[in-house]
């Protein structure tokens, strides 16, 4: 038992490793760049948003890699709202890692069946942080894993007006998010949503750029 919780606390310990905003670019920007390197705002006309960031600014998500979600079809704003936040997800290129996360732990059809949950869903780029044998690791061991994907989930679909302050989670103890407006964190590690308010059939999905770990206890 010794030896498992030791592994066990090791993968969680490295997945309080916080990413950066590597997820959060638009891959939109090149078709209306000037061709002057040093653009200016006097000499052309401001860059019109891409038609992911028009959907977000129009049904409430927000953050900078809310950019990266597909402007159209099943993975877009608009057609994961029609699905439960599992499948949902899976149709989402910006969380690929997570749906593989989700399946190795055989928690797709849990989460798909819940009613008004709020996930708080690491990026592509939240894994990659992590050193690749941790990750491993932690993919190979479906109680350790199970506990940490638990983590990221607690009741009631959190409007980001009700998003600060402290929630239990489906793992069972207490993740804490604090911010205002549009800039939030999440859990001790400050891991920061990158795209919020994200609607999906049974769930509201806060995209973060870290992987969250449940305290040790």
């Amino acid at each position: 038992m010794n030896t498992k919780l030791r592994r066990t606390g090791l993968a969680a310990m490295a997945l309080t490793v916080s990413f950066g905003m590597a997820a959060c670019g638009s891959s939109d920007d090149s078709g209306s760049a000037s061709s002057d390197s040093s653009s200016s705002a006097s000499s052309s006309p401001s860059e019109s948003p891409s038609a992911s960031e028009s959907a977000a600014a129009a049904s409430g998500e927000f953050g900078s890699a809310c950019s990266a979600v597909p402007a159209s079809g099943p993975g877009s704003f608009q057609g994961m709202s029609t699905a439960p936040v599992a499948t949902a997800a899976s149709n989402n290129p910006v969380l690929k890692t997570l749906v593989a996360a989700v399946t190795a732990a055989d928690l797709g059809d849990t989460l798909n069946s819940a009613q008004d949950i709020t996930v708080f869903a690491p990026a592509n780029d939240a894994f990659a942080a992590i050193p690749k044998k941790d990750l491993n690791a932690l993919l190979k061991d479906k109680a350790a894993l199970t506990k940490v994907l638990q983590y990221h989930v607690v009741a009631g679909k959190l409007s980001p007006e009700d998003l600060a302050g402290t929630h239990k989670t489906l793992e069972g103890q207490d993740v804490t998010v604090k911010g205002s407006g549009e800039e939030f964190t999440v859990g001790s590690a400050d891991a920061n949503v990158i795209c919020g308010n994200v609607q999906t059939a049974n769930a509201t999905v806060y995209i973060i750029d870290g992987v969250l770990s449940p305290p040790a206890n």
